[in-house]
C-alpha cells in the first residue's frame, strides 16, 4: 500500500467558523466568486427530528481521481510521491470535464477569458506538509480539519466517508 497525504475531517467537531474557507481564501489569494474550500451545513429528518452535520470540502486528492482520467487535455495529474492531484494551468482548455467527473464540486473556474481550471493543490508549493499544516487546517480551532499520511485503502475509505456525508 502506498501512502498519500489526505486531508481528514472530524465532522463532530467542525463549529462552522469558516475558518478554513477564510484561511485558504485569503492566504492564497483566490479571487471572488472562487472557493477551493467551502463549509456545508447538511440538515436532515423532520421535526422534532432535525439534525445538522458539517462538511469542510476541498479536494479530496483522491487515491483513482476520476478528474484526472476524464481531462481531454492531460491538465491534471496525481503525484507519485505524495498522492496530491494537481493541475498544469498551461496545458488546461477550461472544458470542465473535471468538473462533471468530480464527486466533490472541487474544480473551480472563474468568470474570466481564461478560464483555467483552479483548485486546492494541499498547499504543497508553500507548505512542507512534513513538517506544517496547510493554512486552512492549521487555523481550524477545533482541529475538525486536518492533514495526515495515510494509507490508500484509508485515504479511499475517507473519500466514501465525505460522499455518503454529503449526499445526506
Amino acid at each position: 500500500m502506498s501512502m498519500e497525504y489526505s486531508f481528514v475531517f472530524a465532522k463532530e467537531d467542525c463549529i462552522q467558523c469558516r475558518g478554513c474557507e477564510t484561511a485558504c481564501k485569503s492566504w492564497r489569494n483566490v479571487q471572488l466568486g472562487v472557493k477551493w474550500r467551502r463549509v456545508h451545513a447538511l440538515w436532515s429528518g423532520m421535526y422534532p427530528k432535525v439534525t445538522m452535520a458539517s462538511a469542510s470540502v476541498s479536494c479530496m486528492h483522491c487515491v483513482d481521481a476520476a478528474c484526472v482520467k476524464a481531462c481531454p487535455a492531460a491538465a491534471i495529474t496525481k503525484r507519485k510521491e505524495d498522492g496530491l492531484v494537481v493541475v498544469d494551468k498551461s496545458k488546461c482548455i477550461g472544458c470542465q470535464t473535471c468538473l462533471k467527473e468530480c464527486p466533490y464540486g472541487a474544480p473551480q473556474f472563474s468568470k474570466g477569458k481564461n478560464d483555467k481550471m483552479q483548485k486546492c493543490d494541499m498547499c504543497y508549493r508553500v507548505v512542507d506538509l512534513s513538517k506544517d499544516l496547510p493554512p486552512c487546517a492549521a487555523f481550524c480551532p477545533t482541529k475538525a480539519l486536518t492533514v495526515k499520511k495515510i494509507e490508500s485503502a484509508e485515504k479511499v475509505a475517507a473519500e466514501k466517508a465525505m460522499t455518503k456525508l454529503l449526499a445526506g
